[in-house]
């Protein structure tokens, strides 16, 4: 994938603001899969609001924004949405594909601005990448395809695997579709892929322990929001049971998983706010196209590596582009 990482900010210049905009306070719903003392949560918002700001937009001034946390939790989601949509909001900005499924089934007349959504076009969200339509547009975080790459680099990482769990949830169709990536992949790589569906009933701690009861096995965790939340927890039991794991974000190769691969997600709130400028200003949110990331970070934690006694090929830290020791 190309190393580099275009944004578009159409009208990202902050131009003053018309007489028009200034009569009223506008109107922002923002519902975050995120818990309120999140820091993750917590950057998002920061670069989110700082961009506002740069354009115009100030929160107590010109503009009002309320806020939903669900924690990942699909119930306080749906009544999130819902308390979000009766406000009638001037614009509703959602995290994930499974808030967003949720706030167009509410709603197709109040604007709409995603961020962090996989495959949004295969997922039903928009019609086209290029012309959404509708009364949604926003940022995708990443394509199917991902699901290969993940594993193919861990394979470079850790040689010896031969067998891959993938942590997924079974309920979101780009979770469902990165299995299939992966999958497909998997018999170039002689790697064999179990499965592990978390909204299946299955006890998590229980499936990775039998899954690493059998030797030289892996673990590829993808961005569902209920693994999000509960990431601590994953991040331990793959030390605990020496699995070599990649995770799709930095945040966890930061907080002690093996390596990260994906793109900055803390970005696509600032380009959520470019478009919610434009959007204020007049334009529809389907005329504008949804943006997709071209430039992913590697980031391995070594200290990780020495913890569950993996020896990474010395060549495959210098592709990183981070390496926490």
């Amino acid at each position: 994938m190309r190393r580099e990482f275009i944004t578009l900010l159409g009208g990202a210049a902050a131009w003053p603001l018309t007489a028009s905009a200034q009569e009223r306070v506008r109107r922002i719903g923002v519902l975050m899969t995120y818990s309120q003392t999140d820091r993750e949560g917590q950057a998002r918002n920061a670069a989110f609001l700082e961009t506002l700001q740069r354009l115009g937009w100030t929160d107590g001034r010109n503009l009002r924004i309320e806020y939903r946390w669900s924690a990942g939790d699909p119930d306080r989601e749906k009544t999130a949405a819902a308390e979000l949509v009766r406000s009638t909001p001037d614009v509703i900005v959602v995290l994930g594909s499974r808030a967003l499924a949720e706030v167009q089934r509410l709603t197709s007349t109040i604007p709409i601005v995603f961020t962090q959504v996989g495959d949004p076009v295969g997922g039903g969200f928009v019609a086209s990448l290029a012309r959404p339509g509708g009364n949604t547009s926003g940022f995708q975080i990443f394509e199917p395809a991902i699901g290969g790459k993940w594993l193919g680099l861990l394979k470079e990482a850790a040689p010896n695997v031969r067998r891959m769990a993938v942590l997924f949830g079974s309920n979101l169709a780009i979770d469902v579709a990165m299995l299939d990536a992966a999958e497909a992949v998997a018999p170039s790589l002689d790697l064999q892929v179990t499965a592990v569906d978390i909204r299946g009933g299955v006890e998590l701690e229980r499936a990775i322990a039998i899954f690493a009861s059998q030797p030289d096995g892996g673990l590829i965790v993808v961005p569902h929001p209920d693994i999000v939340a509960d990431r601590a927890a994953i991040i331990l039991l793959a030390a605990r049971h020496r699995l070599p794991a990649v995770y799709p974000y930095r945040y966890f190769a930061a907080e002690g998983g093996l390596m990260s691969y994906g793109p900055d997600q803390v970005e696509q709130w600032r380009g959520a706010a470019s478009y919610i400028d434009r959007i204020l200003r007049g334009e529809k949110p389907g005329g504008l196209p949804v943006q997709a990331p071209t430039r992913y970070e590697l980031v391995i934690n070594m200290k990780t590596a020495r913890v569950i006694g993996l020896n990474i090929p010395p060549a495959f830290p210098l592709r990183a582009d981070e390496v926490i020791e």
